[in-house]
């Protein structure tokens, strides 16, 4: 077996043996879907979740012969929605599709009634994008570093607005502050368009908030980015410095976008319904939608990664929520 000649027809012997397994597995590929599927989307139409799921919806719908409805069900920074979709039937027929907040609500919403990580199964992370910290282009700001040190001179006289308290927006601004020793008033909104409004506007200093939402302002001229939020640069906004370049080393706050499915989905379904995603999100002109409207840095996780990343975001944004006391609106 150590000559050469050997481990060629070992392995020869391996992939014959490999592609006779196949067969039967591809006989009895699971018969999915039967019928049009529901994707649970916890936000109102507009932002960045809704998209996302029509997106995606219309190329499965291309690929599969079957609807993909996209069923919006609003409020409770989307703990409404995440509640129907864990306590829908798991037959593959309702999927849910989250934003960051999903980690945040645990902490955040006292008696949610669902268990975030217990009622739902995983099924794929699908991207991740910084967020972006912006001011009006009339402000004196020309920097991160610039807002911090008049914060510094006169504290508690700096205003930002985000889309509201305990939003990733709010929660890491206050991380921010406690690393680099300063205070500013934070002015929370009811989504983003208000909290844009106010900051083209120039009512508050300044604002964090999805890139998708800001950079169109930025490039038109009347606000000013002065830093993102991940631990580097944006490809939307590729001359911004990320925080961690800017004092804040290492640092990083992701939004996120995710899929979950009723605990106890039959893995068959799951499995199909994972790789019937992985090839849509594969395809040029989706990909080329999401990284330019979204900002987004796709991920196309396995279940277990998505699992893992929840986790691990629960656990760091509840620290802050309870350490600092955030409360919903």
């Amino acid at each position: 077996m150590d000559h050469p000649s050997g481990r060629r027809r070992f392995l020869g012997r391996l992939t014959a043996l490999g592609a006779l397994a196949s067969v039967p597995a591809l006989a009895q590929e699971v018969k999915w879907p039967t019928k049009p599927v529901r994707f649970i989307v916890p936000f109102p139409p507009g932002g960045s979740v809704d998209p996302l799921a029509r997106q995606v919806g219309a190329k499965l719908n291309a690929a599969l012969g079957q609807q993909f409805i996209v069923d919006n069900r609003p409020g409770g920074s989307g703990s409404i929605g995440a509640a129907i979709a864990a306590k829908s039937p798991p037959d593959g027929y309702t999927f849910l599709f989250v934003f960051d907040t999903h980690a945040v609500n645990p902490t955040l919403i006292p008696n949610l009634p669902f268990d975030t990580v217990r009622d739902l199964a995983p099924v794929m992370l699908v991207g991740t994008a910084p967020m972006a910290i912006v001011t009006n282009a009339a402000k004196p700001y020309k920097n991160f570093g610039d807002a911090v040190k008049a914060a510094k001179a006169k504290p508690d006289t700096v205003t930002y607005g985000s889309i509201g308290s305990g939003s990733l927006g709010h929660l890491t601004m206050t991380l921010v502050e406690q690393a680099g020793g300063f205070k500013v008033v934070h002015v929370p909104y009811k989504g983003g368009g208000p909290m844009t409004t106010d900051a083209l506007g120039g009512q508050v200093e300044l604002a964090i908030g999805s890139v998708a939402v800001l950079a169109p302002h930025v490039k038109g001229g009347k606000l000013r980015a002065i830093a993102v939020t991940g631990d580097k640069r944006s490809h939307a906004m590729p001359d911004v410095p990320a925080l961690a370049e800017q004092g804040f080393p290492g640092f990083s706050a992701l939004a996120w976008w995710g899929i979950f499915a009723p605990a106890g989905i039959p893995k068959p379904i799951l499995s199909k319904f994972h790789g019937e995603l992985t090839k849509a999100l594969n395809l040029p002109d989706l990909r080329k939608q999401l990284t330019e409207q979204l900002g987004m840095d796709l991920v196309v996780s396995t279940p277990e990664a998505l699992q893992k990343f929840l986790v691990s975001e629960i656990d760091r944004w509840g620290k802050v929520v309870r350490e600092h006391k955030i409360k919903p609106e």
